[in-house]
């Protein structure tokens, strides 16, 4: 799929219903928890068309929070090193 910078987003099964698995909540997250959220939006973004966009996205401007492509904050700073 051949997109336009920022287009991809529009494409993303991260829109939506799911949105709230792909950041932490405002209020305290048992390790258990982030764990079960974090493992249900690595699923969505597994069988996302634009997983490759958004990993890419979220490396080039180190983005700091979320899951973005199926890695999570720790993933991309392991791949950033």
């Amino acid at each position: 799929m051949s997109l336009a910078i920022g287009d991809w987003q529009m494409h993303g099964l991260c829109r939506g219903n799911h949105s709230h698995l792909f950041f932490p909540p405002s209020t305290f997250e048992k390790k258990d928890e982030r764990e079960r959220r974090e493992s249900r939006a690595k699923a969505i973004c597994d069988v996302c068309p634009v997983q490759g966009d958004c990993v890419t996205y979220a490396l080039e401007i180190r983005e700091p929070y979320g899951i973005w492509g199926g890695t999570t904050e720790v993933d991309r700073r392991a791949r950033a090193s």
